[in-house]
């Protein structure tokens, strides 16, 4: 079981993303911040290698205006043998990466310019992810969209805009149930008629709840089998609810008793388990430690 986190890495230094505004966004500051976010990820990279994390979420803010208009830098073919440098140091530890664009990057709008937009999105993101040299294993997570009064006319138009990707980028996606439009039964029917594998998130379960559903296991199951062997191992997010806020929003830290208490739900081992929570790598490292056997207390004080 591989155990990872998203984007930030909490305590190391020069691991932060540095953006520009739009106004500023010369070729120059362009090229600086991109050459710095790449350096960034680097000694993320060395850092989740020392602690043994091997299951990472890239920042979508990896390359400034990496889909927009903004940007026309051909900024893979510059930074290729940085890329590929990182891109070795991933596969050569046994790491798996994944992205996962924002909440405006929807297939099913029914606005064109919606669409458009999201194309290039899911496009940039194949692109940082082939630039690395990764096979599609490493995935792009993306949420079906809106429902816009009109259910299965939005999924069929999710259908067809992702039947008409690149190869290249059709072939990265993996689709995730959400906490208010396509519960886990929705996600299944689509993954099912569309081909694509899916992600169970448990919060969002807990949320958006699906009426038919079997149980957390049974769905678990149920997601593993839209896995293919290229699609690598099943993967799921994992989270627990702030109890301060509103229904849906990740807990500051993982309370190791829940988890472990998710854990043994899980159909198998060989499932990697991203965890979305505020405190990021040192949730990570500490749900690593207490799912290995041969952990001492030292080891997690420490």
């Amino acid at each position: 079981m591989r155990i990872g986190y998203a984007c930030v890495t909490i305590g190391p230094e020069d691991t932060q993303m540095k953006t520009c505004r739009q106004s500023n966004s010369s070729e120059a500051l362009l090229m600086e911040l991109i050459a710095h976010n790449l350096a960034a990820l680097d000694r993320q990279i060395d850092y989740n290698i020392r602690n043994g994390i091997r299951l990472f979420r890239i920042s979508s803010d990896l390359i400034p205006f990496g889909s927009s208009p903004v940007n026309r830098l051909p900024w893979w073919k510059s930074f290729e043998q940085t890329l590929s440098g990182i891109g070795t140091k991933i596969c050569a530890n046994g790491m798996r990466v994944s992205m996962h664009p924002g909440q405006y990057t929807v297939l099913n709008s029914p606005d064109p310019g919606v669409v458009e937009r999201a194309v290039a999105d899911l496009t940039y993101h194949c692109r940082v992810l082939d630039g690395l040299g990764l096979d599609k294993q490493h995935k792009i997570v993306l949420h079906v969209g809106g429902v816009y009064q009109e259910k299965e006319a939005a999924v069929q138009r999710f259908l067809i805009r992702c039947q008409a990707l690149p190869e290249a980028v059709r072939d990265r996606l993996v689709l995730e149930n959400d906490d208010r439009s396509y519960h886990t039964g929705d996600v299944l029917a689509i993954a099912s008629r569309s081909g694509l594998p899916a992600i169970y998130d448990n919060l969002h379960d807990q949320v958006n709840p699906d009426p038919a559903s079997e149980g957390v296991k049974e769905v678990i199951r149920a997601f593993g089998r839209t896995w293919k062997k290229e699609d690598g191992p099943q993967k799921i997010h994992y989270s627990q609810q702030d109890p301060e806020k509103k229904a849906g929003s990740h807990s500051a830290s993982i309370a190791i008793d829940a988890f472990l208490d998710f854990t043994v739900q899980l159909p198998g081992r060989n499932i990697d388990v991203m965890l979305e929570v505020k405190d990021k790598n040192l949730s990570a490292v500490k749900c690593i430690l207490c799912t290995q056997s041969g952990t001492k207390i030292k080891d997690l004080e420490d």
